[in-house]
């Protein structure tokens, strides 16, 4: 397909992923947000939508390996954002939970307009506007319904 003078190939969809990527980070990483790794924000959103879970439920849904999983929910504990738990049907297992404070960051975040980001980047205000409704198209067409 020919955008302009732009092929959108591999390539291009790699180079566009990262940018989606950066603008991403650069919308919802504020705050406590500030030095966490995309594995961290993952295994964060993670639990918003799946509180209570164990690692190997979090390291299935996330995709990165268990390893992983449990060096982020260290970290993430020791910034006060998760809590973690013995299971109460397998105490070898241990549940992580998002504290109050993050689960209420989290939301607020998630809120903030995705436009203000736009406009810091893209130097008129309409190709703001125009990006916003290209990304809301996509997001259509191309990510299934959250149940």
């Amino acid at each position: 397909m020919y955008l302009g003078e732009v092929v959108v190939d591999g390539v291009e969809l790699h180079r566009l992923a990262r940018r989606l990527t950066d603008l991403a980070r650069a919308a919802t990483t504020a705050g406590p947000w500030t030095g966490l790794t995309a594995g961290q924000l993952a295994v964060l959103e993670d639990l918003l939508h799946h509180p209570g879970s164990v690692g190997q439920d979090i390291a299935a849904r996330t995709g990165f390996v268990q390893s992983h999983v449990s060096a982020s929910v260290t970290r993430l504990r020791d910034r006060g954002l998760v809590t973690t738990s013995p299971d109460p049907d397998d105490r070898r297992r241990t549940t992580v939970t998002l504290t109050g404070p993050a689960r209420r960051a989290i939301l607020a975040r998630a809120a903030r307009p995705v436009i203000e980001v736009l406009a810091g980047q893209l130097p008129e205000p309409d190709q703001a506007s125009r990006a916003l409704e290209l990304l809301e198209e996509l997001n259509a067409l191309l990510i299934p319904e959250r149940d």
